[in-house]
């Protein structure tokens, strides 16, 4: 398996970060630091980084402000959310559920769900693609 770099943006121009190789290990603490000194947090209401992307799995820190919203949207594939700090109300059409530091959701694709920040919080989003048809 070929090592794969994160492709640089304005955001992270220097593209140095592993994001897929045989072996990946994720320094979350650090992450959890950078997400909340680049503008899009500092001049936005939320900022994400990409951990861990493949063809069978998918990890991303996100982190949002305070009464910042993930509108209703669908996942090509089964996700995870644990909330790593503050507190988040996950939503979809049959439940809301409320979610504090230390506590996940599991939801099946291409179930429409939304995420609100309670207050400024941080999770991590698993996510398993489906496989495509072929």
């Amino acid at each position: 398996m070929e090592e794969k770099m994160n492709e640089s943006t304005p955001q992270r121009p220097e593209g140095e970060r592993t994001v897929n190789a045989p072996l990946v290990t994720i320094d979350l603490p650090r992450f959890m630091e950078q997400i909340k000194k680049e503008p899009a947090w500092l001049n936005g209401p939320r900022n994400a980084i990409t951990v861990f992307k493949s063809e069978h799995l998918r990890l991303v820190l996100i982190a949002l402000h305070s009464g910042a919203e993930l509108p209703t949207h669908t996942a090509d594939g089964t996700i995870s959310v644990q909330v790593l700090e503050g507190t988040i109300r996950f939503g979809t059409a049959m439940e809301s559920v409320q979610l504090g530091k230390g506590q996940m959701v599991t939801l099946h694709e291409k179930i429409p769900h939304s995420v609100l920040a309670l207050e400024e919080s941080l999770f991590l989003l698993t996510l398993t693609p489906t496989p495509k048809a072929q």
